[in-house]
């Protein structure tokens, strides 16, 4: 049985934590777009999304009181080294443009998630309160 408010946040009480990881790993790639042999990395965001829903099935399957894990738990096989847009001579595959462009559909995501969230605790206070 999963727990009655993760079911109801849903998806998106999944996908804030995973929106955050992949947020610092564009922001790592931006502050090592100097360091030489530096490999810029990104997330499999919908295949980590995928398995950190059924993570949380799976916890809710086996007893009623168990909490779900961390969705940040085992994201190593999501993560993967960016392939590089142009060659670099010090073997650096960060595009600050690129990695710019793609923080800000990052950031834009993350406020749609957490506005959405933000939607779904408003209107259970307002269930609660009846106000």
């Amino acid at each position: 049985m999963n727990n009655p408010i993760s079911s109801y946040l849903g998806l998106q009480a999944d996908a804030l934590p995973l929106r955050e990881q992949r947020m610092k790993l564009i922001a790592s790639n931006l502050a090592n777009v100097d360091t030489p042999g530096y490999h810029a990395q990104d997330l499999d965001f919908n295949a980590a999304l995928a398995a950190a829903g059924s993570a949380r099935q799976a916890a809710g399957a086996t007893h009623e009181r168990h909490l779900a894990g961390n969705a940040l738990e085992g994201l190593l096989p999501f993560q993967f080294a960016r392939p590089a847009s142009q060659p670099s001579l010090d073997g650096n595959t960060v595009d600050p443009d690129a990695e710019r462009a793609a923080y800000g559909r990052a950031a834009l995501e993350y406020r749609a998630s957490l506005s959405f969230l933000e939607s779904k605790v408003r209107t259970m206070l307002t269930a609660i309160t009846g106000q």
